[in-house]
């Protein structure tokens, strides 16, 4: 019986974290779609310093063995994430934009695939969310793709913003719906 307390109390403790969590992610989403350009900025000096860090792994691993071949493959990338990595954090503008670039242009390739996909699928149920998806895809992607490089002051932020704050709420749901299961359980 004690450990079931116990259990119950590691339990409650979790979703009260869990809850905590979500709450964050709702408020840095909430201040990432008021400030764009700011969580845009911050996003392009994040992917500077995670290509910075992945060149020491590259040249951390270079010491591991495996040939010559594999050294100097791990010292050649670990050169070019750490060059590209610190480009990125000193002009964290032109990374910002290029990243946007990147992104409008994935958004056109992936809603050609998924129009392509409803071609092909077309006589199955539910088969028109696929070409919905796909032409919502691709006008997003046209959208950036046209306004670039205006694009790149609200289009980064606001959509890692839109995807935490949806995040925060979907994670909310969930820690509440598991207190009111504890609820039920304990009562």
């Amino acid at each position: 019986m004690a450990t079931e307390g116990l259990g119950m109390k590691t339990v409650k403790r979790f979703t009260a974290w869990y809850i905590v969590a979500a709450i964050l992610f709702i408020v840095l989403g909430l201040l990432a779609i008021l400030e764009p350009g700011v969580a845009g900025l911050g996003i392009a000096l994040l992917v500077g310093w995670l290509l910075v860090f992945g060149g020491v792994a590259h040249f951390l691993a270079a010491f591991e063995g495996g040939g010559a071949k594999h050294v100097i493959f791990q010292m050649l990338s670990a050169i070019v994430f750490v060059i590209g990595g610190l480009y990125l954090v000193m002009h964290p503008l032109l990374a910002l934009g290029t990243l946007t670039l990147l992104l409008a242009a994935m958004l056109l390739v992936v809603g050609i695939f998924e129009v392509i996909s409803w071609f092909r699928l077309r006589g199955q149920h539910a088969s028109g969310w696929l070409l919905f998806n796909g032409i919502i895809t691709l006008l997003l992607g046209a959208m950036l793709w046209l306004q670039w490089p205006t694009s790149s002051l609200w289009a980064i932020g606001t959509l890692v913003g839109i995807n935490l704050l949806l995040t925060g709420i979907a994670r909310l749901m969930f820690g509440l719906a598991g207190r009111k299961v504890l609820g039920r359980i304990a009562g």
